[in-house]
């Protein structure tokens, strides 16, 4: 599986994602290879951390221009069994070129205005690469830092419905996507994945552990169409 955490806006937790993703895909036992293409580096900062601990790493690759992150990624990908890539916060060529490559783009927003706006940049940029392509990249998007309470989720969800582009990810029956919950950033942020984080936050794991599980059921999905 090639899969890009990838948003035209930046501040929804792509990079976040992104390296739990990673991190939870090796912890499993998958060999998987993380490419940053965010010229803020926050991914490939969390691979040093875990390099500076002596924790188990993954093999791990910055490139920020575009022609080179999917030169590279198509030569190198097939080595290993996934290759997550973080992309930055914009409209760029390293965005625009891991969408090339990619069988999956998860999209994450939060339930913010500026985030359910911010979709229709998204989902112009994905009909730009969808032309260029063989078969269209499956676009998911997944509600990252879910409220607890109120309407924001709702509405929020409501506003994907206008972009056929992308489907919306469910992880559960009555589960907003992903909950806004400290362990997921902090771990990231560490370079941690959220079940070497303490204190311990069984829903936190829970919900990375689901998601991994879900893009991967997918992914098998678009591999069992193909054949």
């Amino acid at each position: 599986m090639i899969l890009t955490c990838g948003n035209t806006k930046g501040g929804v937790g792509k990079s976040t994602l992104a390296v739990q993703l990673a991190l939870g895909l090796s912890l499993a036992g998958d060999s998987v290879w993380f490419v940053d293409g965010d010229k803020q580096g926050n991914g490939i900062g969390a691979m040093t951390l875990r390099t500076d601990r002596e924790l188990p790493t993954l093999p791990a690759s910055s490139y920020t221009d575009g022609k080179t992150l999917r030169a590279q990624v198509m030569l190198q990908a097939k080595q290993f069994d996934h290759t997550v890539i973080d992309v930055g916060g914009r409209d760029t060529g390293a965005l625009r070129a891991a969408l090339l490559c990619s069988d999956i783009v998860l999209i994450p927003f939060q339930p913010r205005a500026f985030d359910t706006w911010a979709l229709a940049d998204v989902a112009a940029v994905i009909d730009e690469a969808n032309a260029t392509r063989d078969t269209p990249v499956l676009a998911l998007a997944i509600l990252n830092c879910s409220d607890p309470a109120g309407s924001d989720n709702a509405d929020a969800i409501e506003a994907t419905q206008e972009f056929p582009q992308m489907e919306l990810l469910n992880l559960a029956p009555g589960r907003a996507g992903i909950g806004r919950r400290k362990a997921i950033s902090h771990a990231s942020a560490t370079g941690l994945h959220v079940s070497e984080y303490k204190p311990r936050d069984e829903q936190a794991i829970a919900e990375i552990t689901t998601l991994i599980a879900v893009l991967k059921d997918r992914q098998n999905g678009i591999v069992s169409t193909s054949k």
